[in-house]
């Protein structure tokens, strides 16, 4: 009887598979001005200023914005080049930057 070795299984990597996706979403406040909110995209993002605009007057309506979609540890630079922008120079009240978070882009 002749002698059968088991072929070792080898597990198959999907090379196609997707990497996760997150959402860096700008939020809403009563300290910034729609100027703040375009400057501030346009600088970071290279947004136009048509493209901005929207995402201002997003923000504003709907209380906010998906800036951009990518993998986590992009999406968490965005988040902090977002907090780290300061304060609206037009707005004697604005302390600070915009609040942003991170989250699954499939949610």
């Amino acid at each position: 009887m002749p002698v059968v070795t088991p072929t070792p299984k080898v597990r198959e990597e999907n090379q196609d598979q997707q990497v996760p996706l997150y959402h860096v979403v700008l939020l809403d406040d009563d300290e910034h001005t729609y100027e703040y909110v375009v400057e501030m995209l346009a600088k970071l993002f290279a947004f136009s200023e048509s493209e901005a605009w929207n995402h201002a007057v997003e923000v504003d309506t709907a209380g906010r914005t998906v800036v951009m979609t990518c993998e986590l540890e992009q999406a968490e630079f965005g988040r902090d080049q977002i907090h780290a922008f300061g304060a609206d120079w037009r707005m004697p009240r604005s302390k600070g930057s915009m609040s942003a978070i991170v989250e699954p882009a499939g949610a």
